[in-house]
Order: C-alpha cells, then sequence, then structure tokens
C-alpha cells in the first residue's frame, strides 16, 4: 500500500502517462538533459578562456578584439559565464541525488547513496586527473608559455608541473579533502583550465545533503521548510555552498512530497481571486539576468560589490572586505537566474519535455567525462593547432574558429569513450564494492 500511495503522489507530479512504478526514480531525465545543456556552456567557456580571453566574463584581459569584447557583453553573460555555470552543476548535483532517499526512505538505500558517491566520484577524477599530470609534468609545456604569451592571455595558466609522485599522491589525496579555499589546491593548479576544483565542492556537498535529507521523512513538511529555509539564509551569509545545494534539496522535497506543481500552478486564492504564483520565478530569473548584464556589460566595476555583504568567517566575523577572487564565488544574481528557472522547470511540463530530448540526456549523461577530459585536449592538440596555423601568417579569428571546429568533434569523442570505459565502468564498481560490503 505504501509503494501505491508514494506513486499516486508522484504521477500528480508528472504528467507523462508513460510512467511505471518500476521507473519512478529514473524518469528524472529532464535534469539529465539540463547537465547537458550545462556541458555545452562549460565547453564553450574552456574554449573561450583558452582562445577568446576577451570574450570571458570576469576575465583578466578587459582588453582585446572588439568582436571578443562583444561577444563577452552579449552572449557570454548567459551562455559562457563560469560562475554560474559552476552554480548550476553544484545545484543540480544536490538536486538530484537525494532522490533515490526520498522515494525509498529506507537505510539501505542512504547508506548505499553515501558509500557509492566517493567511489563514483573518485575514479573517473583519478582517471582524467593521472592524463593531465602525465600530459603537463612528464613533457615539456614550453609551448602554452609561448602560445599564452603570443596571444597575450593573460586569463589562462600554464598548470603546475607536478615535480614526484608524493606531490601527484598528495594532491590527488587533497582533492577529496579541502572544505575551503578550494581554487588554491595544487590539482587545480595542475589541472588545465583550472576547473578540477568543482569536483571537490561536489563531493563536499554531497555530504551536506546526505545528512540533511535524513529529517524528510521524520518530521512534518512545515517544519523541514522552515529549518531549511533557515539553513539557506545562514549559507548565504557565510557564503557556504550549502546555500544552493540545500535549495536543492528543498525543491526536490518539495516536488516529491509536497505536490509543488499542482500549488505552483494553482497560485494563491485571494478572496475570490486566484493569483498564479508563476510570475514571481520569472520575475526572479529577469532581476538576475538584469543584474548580470548590469554589472558584466554595463558597469563592470560594481560587479563584485554584493560579495562583501557577507560574514567574513575567517576573518574575525566582519565583513567579506577582503575577497579572495582566485576562490570560486558564490553570487546573488546567479542563485536568483537558478531558483527562478528550476522553480518554473518544475511548474510546468513543456520546459520538461524540451529537456528530455534524446541529444541533451545523452550529453548530460556524458557530461562528466566531457568536463574532465575537455581542458586536456584543448590544452594538448587544440593549442599545438592554433601555434602551427599562427605560424603560417593566418589571422587569429581564423586560427581560432579552425581550433574550434578541431576540438569540438575530438572532445564529442574522447568524452564518449572516456563515458564507456571509465565513467560507467565507475558506476558498476561502486555498485559491486557496496554489494560485497553488505554480503
Amino acid at each position: 500500500m505504501q509503494s501505491r500511495s508514494l506513486y499516486s503522489r508522484l504521477t500528480t507530479f508528472f504528467s507523462s502517462t508513460s510512467l511505471q512504478p518500476g521507473a519512478i526514480t529514473t524518469d528524472q531525465n529532464y535534469l539529465i538533459g539540463l547537465r547537458g545543456l550545462l556541458a555545452l556552456q562549460s565547453f564553450l567557456f574552456v574554449f573561450f578562456q583558452t582562445f577568446l580571453p576577451a570574450a570571458v566574463p570576469d576575465s583578466k584581459n578587459t582588453d582585446g578584439p572588439k568582436y571578443q569584447v562583444v561577444i563577452r557583453k552579449s552572449f557570454s553573460v548567459l551562455f559562457a559565464n563560469e560562475a554560474l555555470i559552476y552554480s548550476w552543476v553544484i545545484f543540480l548535483s544536490a538536486r538530484s541525488i537525494c532522490l533515490p532517499y526520498l522515494v525509498d526512505h529506507t537505510r539501505e538505500v542512504c547508506a548505499s547513496s553515501v558509500f557509492r558517491r566517493g567511489i563514483r566520484l573518485w575514479a573517473p577524477t583519478f582517471v582524467a586527473y593521472s592524463l593531465a599530470a602525465a600530459a603537463f609534468s612528464t613533457t615539456s609545456t614550453d609551448y602554452i608559455t609561448q602560445f599564452l604569451n603570443q596571444t597575450g592571455n593573460i586569463s589562462a595558466t600554464k598548470p603546475m608541473r607536478l615535480r614526484n609522485f608524493l606531490v601527484y599522491f598528495n594532491s590527488l589525496f587533497d582533492i577529496f579533502w579541502l572544505n575551503k579555499n578550494y581554487g588554491s589546491q595544487a590539482a587545480n593548479a595542475a589541472f588545465p583550465s583550472g576547473t578540477l576544483w568543482i569536483v571537490s565542492v561536489l563531493f563536499q556537498q554531497s555530504y551536506t545533503i546526505y545528512i540533511s535529507m535524513l529529517i524528510v521523512h521524520s518530521t512534518r513538511k512545515s517544519w523541514r521548510v522552515k529549518a531549511m529555509l533557515v539553513f539557506i539564509v545562514t549559507a548565504f551569509w557565510v557564503q557556504s555552498w550549502a546555500w544552493y545545494s540545500i535549495t536543492g534539496l528543498l525543491i526536490a522535497d518539495a516536488v516529491l512530497n509536497m505536490d509543488f506543481q499542482a500549488r505552483s500552478r494553482n497560485g494563491f486564492q485571494v478572496k475570490r481571486f486566484r493569483v498564479p504564483i508563476w510570475p514571481l520565478y520569472a520575475a526572479m530569473v529577469v532581476t538576475g539576468v538584469a543584474l548580470q548584464f548590469l554589472f558584466i556589460s554595463w558597469d563592470p566595476r560594481m560587479r563584485n560589490d554584493e560579495l562583501n555583504g557577507h560574514a567574513s568567517v575567517y576573518q574575525n566575523g566582519m565583513l567579506n572586505q577582503i575577497l579572495d577572487e582566485g576562490q570560486p564565488l558564490l553570487r546573488f544574481d546567479n542563485y536568483l537566474i537558478i531558483l527562478g528557472s528550476m522553480l518554473l522547470i518544475e511548474t510546468w511540463e513543456w520546459p520538461r519535455k524540451v529537456l528530455r530530448n534524446q541529444a541533451f540526456v545523452a550529453l548530460g549523461r556524458r557530461s562528466f567525462s566531457a568536463f574532465l577530459v575537455q581542458a586536456i585536449l584543448i590544452y594538448t592538440v587544440g593549442i599545438k593547432l592554433y601555434l602551427h596555423i599562427d605560424a603560417t601568417g593566418t589571422n587569429n579569428a581564423v586560427s581560432g574558429l579552425v581550433c574550434f571546429l578541431v576540438c569540438a568533434p575530438m572532445v564529442a569523442i574522447a568524452a564518449e569513450v572516456f563515458y564507456r570505459l571509465v565513467d560507467l565502468p565507475s558506476v558498476g564498481l561502486a555498485k559491486a564494492f557496496w554489494a560485497w560490503m553488505t554480503k
């Protein structure tokens, strides 16, 4: 009876009539499809940062060719914005990893999720990081220095060389140990594009979600909503990634357990009138987008002013006046865009139908693989190809276009290979290890 009751509640949230009771946890393809869109944006960011540095928001290359500046102030604001991309990734991770337990709240499901998470993230990261270490620490990287000097690129950096095996081991170990200053870790400096810190945040925040989700089936709905809202506000104040993570957990709980879709569509009853609530979600998105364009396209000097308005946990509790811009930063405009967009997606079927497109879902399943291999290929094949073309006297813009046309399909092929040989087996390895541990 309990499983039937759960199924009947879930069918309220998903209008698709093809859902079967056994497919409850797998009908999250729209979340995977959204991850696929982020994979495309992630590739654009890494490529732009390498070959079109002035086209990237928050770039150190504030001046550059006019076409790059135009891209930065228009297209890149939403589609190649590193801060927005990694904020989405961390939010979606929290929104997704709690689903097995929210659907089946048994001890076995909870313990399995907690145990398998480390193996699931570690195995692909180990392989990709080892490839990067071999590519940039055992061979000369003078060509990267030449490229950066030749193009005047001060936004990208040459990967740090690992002196010996002990440094390699320690840097790999720290990926799954750090809980602050993620951007300063050695592994992030040794990995091309400096984006490996995201794995550290995903791993650490996973356990924030695992601990927090335990209250879902043991407390009243109104109480846990209030508790999570207090948690979110507090995390915002101290600039913790739990700000995004707990928001993802709260939305997942509302969708699965609180009839969110119907409530959101119906809105509020005010006397004889029913007030729709979805315009509030749209207003969040519009406000966040407006702030992005305001501080990126119009007056970049104000870009980081909002970041000072938080408690500085490691500076005697004062406001965050000494801002380390080298660290990943949590932004309110990103939060508004993500929260408003996700609430609209959870309210209406048509955006979920778009995101369930097979191409988006397939790309989403390979997004982690693409993330791990794209920078390695761009920093090896892409940069060497650029230098070869540039030596012939070809225009820089043409050289960059050729590199894009070569790197994009190569990353797609390499991601598919990595997904088949490393990513999928890591899932099987985690399940097999868990089964062995529980015999």
